[in-house]
């Protein structure tokens, strides 16, 4: 377990952390402690325990705005993610539905093709030799 020291409103602490975790828990040190100096710029003096849970407070307000955005995103990309399976399923049936008219379509002009051949060859041929002008 790795120890690290920091300094939050003037008081110096020593605190523990998983190893790897040290500059991670000075970053936080860091904010932490620009809260307090950002709200003591705005208040002043107003006692170094009330500025602590002010500047606690207002870090947590921050982290519950950023929880509730995060979570309307999270319900956003879940319902984009509905739409798109619902898309593919649709887009999946239409192809099915296409391949099948075409499918349909082949078979049809086929069954013309036999039954024009099968025509023209009881007519002698669809087209018959002009056997010049009449007189």
């Amino acid at each position: 377990m790795a120890h690290v020291v920091v300094t939050i409103a003037g008081r110096t602490y020593r605190m523990a952390c998983d190893d790897g975790e040290e500059a991670h828990l000075e970053e936080l040190a860091r904010i932490v402690e620009a809260k307090i100096l950002s709200l003591r710029g705005g208040f002043g003096e107003i006692g170094e325990q009330r500025i602590v849970v002010m500047a606690a407070l207002t870090i947590a307000d921050e982290a519950a705005a950023v929880t509730k955005k995060l979570a309307a995103a999270e319900a956003e990309l879940a319902s984009l993610r509905a739409r798109d399976q619902d898309a593919q399923r649709h887009d999946a049936a239409l192809q099915g539905r296409v391949a099948a008219a075409l499918e349909d379509a082949a078979e049809r002009v086929a069954r013309m093709a036999t039954d024009l051949a099968r025509n023209d060859g009881d007519q002698g041929g669809l087209f018959q030799p002009d056997d010049g002008p009449a007189t």
